[in-house]
């Protein structure tokens, strides 16, 4: 494997690391990364390559929160059940399972007919509409949900079913899309992104690990350096990004990411309709 290889997979990492956490769709940056960054493997490699690098985002989310998501504590040596953090998982449970019904029945089937630069394009544009208007909405609201705990099941099913839309139409964002719902619901910017960082632990695991099966484990060396720097360099981005994104919204609304999505998507339209052919 040669330097400029190397190179190729730092950046894919970079763009996973951040586009990963950050509401502006990792889908998106790696259709546009993939045109210029022509990684030198096998294309079912690279299908299932740029799914299980977010493994590496999902061990950061670990790093960072493993007191809050272990359901677990070990006081005085004893191991003892934290009732809240099983009942989150609980909420995190009914949260998924509109989208890991979806998936699992149509994976391929809805990679077929909506993974093109027009669908990424136009669900960039539109839920950076969507971000700005529910921020503009919730200008001099007070946020209802302040914590995890406060969050229904009611309510964690229809986060589930914006995570559904982002499942079904890439460019939405996973993360752009729950954290929009949570908004819609009263939740607060700080947990909406919290909730989506712990409901994205299941959803990308799942998600690698079906990737992972259908590929199989017979990797050639080459594959297994460049699966080995990708997690890696996703996992350390993803840690700053998370950071970044915590601290940035203490004092900020979502309305720049929403700015964002919109010139990235005309971007992606006026390069695949004008340049690229």
């Amino acid at each position: 494997m040669d330097f400029l290889e190397i190179v190729k997979v730092i950046i894919i990492g970079i763009i996973q690391g951040v586009t990963e956490w950050l509401p502006i769709s990792s889908t998106g940056h790696m259709i546009l990364a993939d045109e210029f960054i022509k990684l030198n493997i096998s294309a079912a490699f690279k299908e299932m390559f740029l799914v299980v690098i977010q493994f590496g985002s999902i061990l950061a989310v670990a790093a960072l929160y493993w007191k809050t998501l272990l359901p677990v504590s070990f006081e005085n040596k004893k191991i003892a059940l934290k009732k809240d953090t099983v009942i989150m998982w609980v909420k995190i449970a009914v949260s998924c399972l509109p989208a890991a019904v979806v998936g699992l029945l149509f994976d391929d089937k809805l990679n077929e007919l909506f993974y093109n630069y027009t669908v990424v394009a136009i669900m960039l544009i539109l839920f950076g509409v969507f971000f700005i208007i529910v921020e503009n909405r919730n200008k001099s609201a007070l946020p209802k949900v302040n914590s995890i705990a406060q969050i229904t099941y009611a309510a964690a099913l229809i986060i589930g079913m914006f995570q559904l839309i982002a499942a079904v139409f890439p460019g939405t964002s996973r993360s752009g899309a729950t954290i929009i719902g949570g908004l819609l619901l009263g939740v607060s910017r700080t947990v909406a992104a919290e909730y989506t960082f712990f409901l994205a632990v299941p959803v990308m695991f799942g998600a690698s690990a079906l990737k992972l099966l259908k590929f199989g484990l017979n990797f050639t060396a080459a594959e297994t350096i460049t699966l080995l720097i990708g997690l890696s360099v996703a996992f350390a981005v993803s840690i700053i990004s998370i950071r970044f994104l915590m601290g940035y919204i203490k004092k900020h609304d979502f309305k720049v990411f929403g700015w964002y999505r919109i010139v990235l998507g005309l971007l992606v339209l006026v390069y695949f309709l004008f340049i690229a052919t």
